[in-house]
């Protein structure tokens, strides 16, 4: 089981403290630094001192790790051209040696669109679709060769398609509730799929259906990663698991029913449970970027048990 550590800089943190937080991540054995791409908190929280750019994270610290993946959960389809993305994402994984995974999805949050200007279509996973195949176009065009893309939002012609990423192939990973559309893209275009947020038994029936569509379009199910996003709380007692929950204004009790909490063999357990049902990669969602304390202890008593 691998476990990443996830990020949600919208809700408030500076670059200085991603850098901390995903130099923490290296030095303490987890397998990657993901971030969200958002402009606007959500919730309570003050968002202070302001929103950092995804990409522009992700480049930065691609030149101050050495070992991490480095990735989004999503890139929001609706922030950025398809092939300036790619260009994007190219970059940046040669800026890392070959280290970034890209996670595409359509976006949802019409709030920020409306907070900073940004075009929030009506048609979004269309546009989603036509995306993925563009960046994924454009990344598989040889070297001498030129794409075209002719779709319905998107028109490429004579694209140099240039430049190309370090990795022979960047990983994209897709994921959502979606019981159809999204199973049928995810089986086209992932290496990944992630379904955040979600209970033992929704992950088993959506990873199902996802194994079901790879194989309509000839894939074994098991070509693809099956992966879960899970907020994580834990501690060594049950005060300092309060303490936690406190810190990023949660109940102990939701915690552990929706996510990852409570003790370090509490939290193996439930690891465990999506173990069992395929997952073989959690994303571990960590609210609270300046409880370093917290990762040290997931690393010694809780990732210890699962490699």
């Amino acid at each position: 089981m691998d476990l990443r550590i996830f990020t949600e800089p919208q809700q408030g943190a500076t670059y200085d403290t991603l850098l901390t937080v995903a130099k923490a991540t290296e030095d303490l054995g987890f397998d990657a630094f993901f971030r969200s791409d958002h402009y606007l908190r959500m919730g309570g929280a003050d968002g202070l001192p302001g929103p950092t750019d995804a990409w522009i994270t992700l480049a930065g610290l691609a030149r101050e790790t050495k070992r991490i993946r480095l990735g989004t959960l999503m890139t929001a389809g609706t922030f950025r051209l398809p092939g300036v993305l790619a260009i994007q994402v190219a970059q940046v994984d040669r800026m890392s040696g070959g280290r970034v995974e890209l996670g595409l999805g359509a976006g949802w949050f019409e709030e920020e669109h409306k907070a900073y200007g940004i075009p929030f279509p009506k048609e979004k996973f269309a546009r989603l679709e036509e995306q993925l195949a563009i960046v994924t176009g454009l990344w598989a065009t040889e070297v001498g060769k030129t794409f075209d893309f002719h779709g319905t939002y998107y028109d490429l012609t004579d694209s140099p398609a240039l430049p190309k990423p370090a990795q022979r192939k960047v990983p994209v990973l897709i994921g959502g509730h979606g019981a159809t559309r999204t199973p049928r893209l995810a089986a086209r275009y992932a290496d990944e799929f992630n379904i955040p947020f979600a209970s033992v038994e929704d992950s088993e029936r959506q990873f199902g259906r996802v194994r079901s569509a790879a194989q309509e379009v000839g894939r074994a199910a098991d070509d693809l990663t099956y992966s879960n996003a899970l907020v994580v709380c834990v501690g060594k007692d049950d005060q300092e698991v309060a303490r936690r929950a406190a810190a990023i204004g949660r109940e102990v009790d939701e915690l552990k029913a929706n996510g990852l909490a409570g003790s370090p063999a509490e939290v193996v357990d439930r690891i465990g449970r999506y173990a069992e049902i395929g997952s073989s990669r959690i994303y571990l969602q960590v609210l609270d970027l300046h409880d370093l304390d917290h990762l040290e202890l997931i690393s010694a008593e809780v990732q210890s048990q699962l490699s």
